[in-house]
């Protein structure tokens, strides 16, 4: 019968890569070739059509936020807070860490993650909400810290405008990574934000290579679109960076260098790197995915990355987990650093001010009670 469950087995937590079947099909316009059921779905799905997958349409669903931001307390990021207006992401790219999150939603950190993407329309209200306590003290803003916030449904929702307008009122200081070029559609608010010293932007360059690209980052921008995007910033004087992310044993590695160079001719003030990460779900999403476009280089690919995390294909450690340990990974480390110098940026960026920010005013829809007080 169609509409019965199909059987898929779960991915545990101590995945490993020859545990999933072969061969597995590419999805053209599609970074995952599996659909996996989520961890805490109750029913399971065993064989998906490869067919029906391909065949699906990129859906937008609404999703309610009561607080907008969420707290974090890594060593390993530059930010305490951050807010992503969208969950899941259509640019497919198969390494995403964000992945495990959908199975919170009953769906698939596979095909489900690029195809079932949810907008939280109210996002700029509720963090509207949150920065009018009282007791709310600023720090810098990380937008797009787990799903990009320029990705193509923002060209019509304009959610992470919406962030952007509410940051340029109150005088928050802001970071946005991103892979697209899309984000030059908000230059005017990201140059009035950089005028207050209130905003950095960095673009994620993961290869130059533009046909490597669309296999990792199906509906992500193009190479020459993000350092283009990279050039524009720097010349209308938005501070922005480039992240070489995420360097991937074998496959893309060898490029750190060229990466860092071109966006450095195109602008970039900053840059940084970070290991390929594999947790839950995306370590076999990603080993299929190798199945599919790269199996005479699999072996190598994991091989690589076990010897940067402890013999294993993931380590959640604090002060590991973004860049690996043992030989291969330092000398990872090494040529960042000797690139770094090479090409003059920083090692370090100057931190954001906080001095501008404002409560926000309440807005009109708030209790009458409420706007009274700003009489007095």
């Amino acid at each position: 019968m169609p509409n019965e469950p199909i059987h898929h087995r779960e991915i545990p937590e101590g995945f490993e890569p020859d545990d999933i079947p072969a061969p597995l099909r590419a999805i053209r316009g599609r970074g995952a070739v599996q659909n996996p059921t989520g961890r805490y779905e109750a029913a399971s799905r065993a064989g998906d059509d490869p067919d029906e997958l391909a065949g699906r349409r990129t859906v937008i669903r609404p999703l309610a936020v009561r607080d907008a931001m969420s707290r974090n307390d890594s060593p390993d990021v530059p930010f305490d807070r951050a807010v992503n207006p969208y969950r899941g992401c259509e640019h497919g790219c198969i390494y995403c860490f964000a992945r495990p999150d959908h199975a919170y939603l009953g769906l698939s950190p596979g095909l489900d993650f690029e195809q079932v993407v949810f907008a939280k329309h109210d996002v700029a209200a509720a963090l509207r909400r949150q920065w009018a306590r009282p007791s709310y003290v600023p720090a810098t803003l990380a937008l797009g810290a787990s799903t990009d916030p320029y990705q193509p449904a923002e060209s019509e929702l304009r959610l992470t405008r919406s962030v952007l307008a509410l940051a340029l009122e109150c005088g928050h200081p802001v970071g946005i990574v991103t892979k697209s070029n899309r984000v030059l559609a908000d230059l005017d608010l990201l140059q009035a934000l950089a005028e207050r010293g209130l905003v950095r932007v960095f673009l994620s360059v993961t290869t130059l290579d533009a046909g490597l690209q669309r296999r990792l980052e199906p509906r992500a921008a193009a190479p020459h679109a993000r350092i283009g995007a990279i050039a524009t910033l720097a010349e209308a004087g938005v501070p922005v960076g480039v992240l070489a992310a995420p360097m991937i044993p074998a496959v893309n590695d060898a490029e750190l260098e060229a990466i860092l160079t071109a966006a450095h001719e195109a602008g970039a003030s900053s840059a940084g790197w970070i290991l390929l990460r594999l947790p839950r779900e995306v370590g076999p999403l990603f080993d299929g995915w190798l199945q599919a476009w790269l199996p005479e280089r699999r072996e190598r690919v994991l091989s690589l990355l076990r010897s940067a995390r402890g013999g294993e294909l993931y380590d959640s450690r604090f002060g590991v987990r973004m860049r690996g340990e043992g030989p291969y990974a330092a000398l990872l480390a090494q040529r960042f650093e000797l690139t770094r110098r090479r090409l003059g940026l920083p090692s370090e960026v100057p931190p954001l001010t906080t001095a501008l920010f404002q409560h926000p005013r309440p807005v009109a829809s708030a209790r009458p009670a409420v706007r009274q007080l700003e009489l007095f």
